[in-house]
């Protein structure tokens, strides 16, 4: 019984010597290492995202205007830049963006509508678009201060008043 069990534990050992010998890197190939750098290259190639302008302040508007404006983004990367979406922190804010791949060094507006209707005093609102940048996001702020009218609700205050 002894000897079945250490003849077998030999042939084990043979076994595992013989299928462990091959040597890993006789496995990965010059064409390998070429196709492993090739996907590297690819990787590093993303769309950037430049704007003309990251935040813009209509100033002083009435409650019952609607004001809009145009941020230009360009795409300074190396892959095409895909929006998916664009979201506003507030439904007042209504951005319109390109809905087109943009190709490296292309450029297209985006459109922001801003209804300040209900509204008063200091308004910022921020705009993200999801992308296929590194970040996955990119965002800009529009801001306007407005005037207060019928029906409108104040902006909130950050100070607090003490009484004595």
């Amino acid at each position: 019984m002894l000897r079945k069990t250490l003849s077998l534990v030999a042939v084990s050992m043979l076994l595992a010597t013989i299928s462990c010998n091959d040597a890993g890197s006789a496995k990965i190939t010059e064409e390998d290492m070429k196709m492993i750098e090739a996907e590297k290259e690819l990787a590093n190639k993303l769309p950037k995202v430049e704007f003309d302008k990251v935040e813009y302040d209509f100033g002083m508007i009435e409650a019952n205007a609607k004001v809009e404006t145009e941020f230009i983004v360009k795409n300074v990367g190396e892959a095409d830049l895909l929006i998916s979406s664009a979201t506003a922190t507030c439904g007042c804010t209504v951005p319109d963006y390109p809905k087109q791949p943009l190709k490296p060094g292309e450029s297209a507006p985006i459109k922001v509508t801003f209804d300040p209707a209900g509204k008063s005093g200091m308004q910022s609102k921020t705009v993200t678009l999801t992308t296929n940048t590194e970040n996955g996001k990119e965002t800009f702020v529009i801001k306007a201060n407005v005037k207060a009218g019928e029906g409108t609700t104040p902006a909130k205050s950050r100070t607090k008043t003490i009484i004595n």
